[in-house]
């Protein structure tokens, strides 16, 4: 049974930056893929961003593109999720998530991911 804990959010204002990260306890982290969703209020959650098990794969929301970086370091078990030109709608809270894929596809459905972290809340002011 992995564990994952989300870091790093906080308040900042458009047009800046944050560094999510998800620290995962196991030995087993390298061999998942790996996810971030976020959930606005009053909305459903949505895709961000994925990465396959080695990160040679990543996926990105439309909305993110070009915005947000998803990249992992399997040697400290810990995925992160650089966020720049951060804008009033990415407010939201922010979570990790274990893929149910081991290949070099990434998932974007939730039913496609399994153990979840907790999140971390983010907010962007104007």
């Amino acid at each position: 049974q992995v564990e994952l804990v989300e870091s790093g959010g906080g308040l900042v204002q458009v047009g800046g930056s944050l560094r999510l990260s998800c620290a995962a306890s196991g030995r087993h982290f390298s061999y998942y893929n790996m996810g971030w969703f976020r959930q606005a209020p009053g909305q459903e959650r949505e895709f961000v961003a994925g990465i396959s098990w080695n990160g040679s794969n990543t996926k990105y929301a439309d909305s993110v593109k070009g915005r947000f970086t998803i990249s992992r370091d399997n040697g400290e078990n810990t995925v992160y999720l650089q966020m720049y030109n951060l804008r009033f709608e990415d407010t939201a809270i922010y979570s990790c998530a274990v893929g149910n894929s081991w290949g070099p596809i990434v998932r974007i459905r939730e039913v496609d991911y399994g153990t979840w972290g907790q999140g971390t809340q983010v907010t962007v002011s104007s």
